[in-house]
Order: structure tokens, then C-alpha cells, then sequence
């Protein structure tokens, strides 16, 4: 076999970054028939279907190994144009992330603009729940995420950032209105509270560990961070916030903590097992500040 074309490889990741053969095209500034004709090139090289043409353009397993490996020959190829001063076509490298929301929300963002301003990178964040991130690493979408998986991706490295550590909380008024006798288990199956999504599992593991299953209990879904907090502050719900987003509120009295364990998210780095100095550049600050945040 005669290996993989470049050209060809990237064609495809283009095609899944864009979601389409007509995004790809004008992001490759080729026509649409010219996309179609490379992808199909590739996919009877290889004798596999590479792109799911759908609403969005999506890639199959082996589509997703070959956007991986063209993420990788991009990101050595600029590299090795920079090591050799070099411009590389003037273009900025764009390096996809994934990351969880509360992460972006109370600490990821402050690296990542300390490296783009001594950096010529482009972020692409890919925002997922902690649980889930590790599979975009997968999939070839992303060169790093954080995660709560220690085991490494095949092929990539993982290293321990630290613990995310949530509180239950509400407002005087919540609890006042809900919780007169105290927080019962009888008072929490009646008191609604907030999840951030249909994957969140945090209020659900504090209700289990005061003997309480989350099953029938009125709940408002807000699936972005900072919306999150604001609903708990004011007094959507009682809600599982990280003691660095709470602690504001917290000092001035707009929330306060229902008790019980908290629950700790341990958190990790993965990326590539690639020689990049960019890559390391990037997990060097987000562990930096990961120590100054995290648990």
C-alpha cells in the first residue's frame, strides 16, 4: 500500500471540521467537486468509507484515524518550519482543545491567553462534560483535553492536574422555603434543584450520598457554567457549584452551603505522545495553573 497522501488527510479533517464538502472547499480555497473527488481518491485507496455525509458531514472510525493522523502531520509540519525559521505560508496553527465547562468557566481560559500572547495560535475549544473529553481525543477532534479519565487514550500521555471540589449551595431564601427543618432526606426528594445537563451527574451523586435517589424530584436543566451559578445564586434551585466559582457569592451571603460531602472531581491532562514543543508549551501552563486553582 502506498500510504496515506497529506494533501488527502487533511481534506478530510477539513471536511469534519467544517461539517460539510462546501465548508471544506472554501476553507481549502478548492472547488466542492475537488473536495468530493479527494475524499473519494482516499476512501478507494484505502477501501473504507472515511465521511458519514450527513447535516453535519461526520467521520466514521476510520475516517476519524485519518483526521488524527492529519492534525499530527500538520502540527510536526509547522513546527519543523518554525525550527527551521521559516514562515509556514503565513498561516497560524490552530490547536482544538477540549475541556469541561466549570473548567473554561473558573480557570482553563487564563493560560490559554498567556500563550496567545506570546504565541502565533489559534484556540479551537471543543466544551464537553469531563466525563466525555477523552473520547474527542479518540475521535481525533482535539489534541488535548482535560478529563476525569487517569487512563491514558491510546496514544496519548495523561497527567494529574488536580481536584475540582464542589459544594452543595443555595440561597437563605431556598433554604428558608424548602428546608425549615433542616436538609432531610424528606426535604430533598420535594426541593428542586439545577442540573447542568442530561450527562451531569453531580447533584445526583450528593443526593446518593445522603441516602436520597435524584428519580422524581422537580429539576431546572442550564447547561452553560456561568448561567448555571447565576440560576443557583438566584434561587432557581439548590445546585453543586466549585468553591472557586461559589466563593464570592458565598462571602456576601447570597448562597449558602447545605452541608454534606462535598463531591471531588479529579481532573487530568491528555494529549498526544508526540516530540511538540508547542503541545508541551500548552501543558505546561495549564498545569501551572491548575496547581494555583485546583485541590
Amino acid at each position: 500500500m502506498a500510504g496515506i497522501p497529506a494533501e488527502l488527510a487533511l481534506t478530510v479533517a477539513a471536511i469534519v471540521d467544517g461539517g460539510s464538502l462546501d465548508a471544506a472547499a472554501r476553507s481549502l480555497s478548492i472547488t466542492p467537486s475537488a473536495v468530493s473527488q479527494r475524499l473519494k481518491t482516499l476512501e478507494n485507496q484505502l477501501g473504507q468509507v472515511l465521511i458519514v455525509r450527513g447535516k453535519p458531514a461526520v467521520a466514521t472510525g476510520a475516517g476519524e484515524a485519518v483526521v488524527r493522523m492529519a492534525r499530527q502531520v500538520a502540527l510536526l509540519e509547522h513546527e519543523a518550519l518554525s525550527a527551521l525559521g521559516l514562515e509556514a505560508g503565513g498561516e497560524r496553527v490552530r490547536v482544538p482543545l477540549a475541556v469541561n465547562a466549570d473548567s473554561m468557566a473558573v480557570w482553563f481560559l487564563s493560560p490559554l491567553a498567556r500563550l496567545a500572547a506570546r504565541l502565533d495560535i489559534d484556540f479551537d475549544l471543543h466544551r464537553d462534560d469531563q466525563n466525555f473529553t477523552a473520547r474527542l481525543l479518540e475521535s481525533g477532534e482535539v489534541m488535548a483535553a482535560v478529563t476525569s479519565e487517569a487512563t491514558p487514550v491510546s496514544g496519548c500521555t495523561v497527567t494529574r492536574l488536580g481536584v475540582f471540589r464542589y459544594e452543595a449551595v443555595a440561597t437563605p431564601e431556598f433554604v428558608e422555603r424548602w428546608f425549615p427543618d433542616g436538609v432531610t432526606a424528606g426535604a430533598l426528594s420535594e426541593a428542586p434543584f439545577v442540573d447542568f445537563d442530561r450527562r451531569d451527574t453531580l447533584q445526583h451523586a450528593w443526593l446518593a450520598s445522603r441516602g436520597v435517589s435524584e428519580h422524581g424530584i422537580p429539576r431546572h436543566f442550564v447547561p452553560a457554567s456561568h448561567d448555571f451559578a447565576q440560576a443557583v445564586i438566584l434561587g432557581l434551585g439548590w445546585g453543586m457549584l466549585p468553591v472557586s466559582q461559589a466563593a464570592e457569592a458565598e462571602a456576601s451571603g447570597a448562597i449558602v452551603r447545605l452541608g454534606g460531602n462535598p463531591v471531588r472531581v479529579p481532573l487530568y491532562w491528555q494529549q498526544w505522545n508526540l516530540r511538540s514543543p508547542l503541545l508541551d508549551a500548552i501543558a505546561s501552563e495549564v498545569a501551572d495553573e491548575a496547581r494555583r486553582v485546583l485541590e
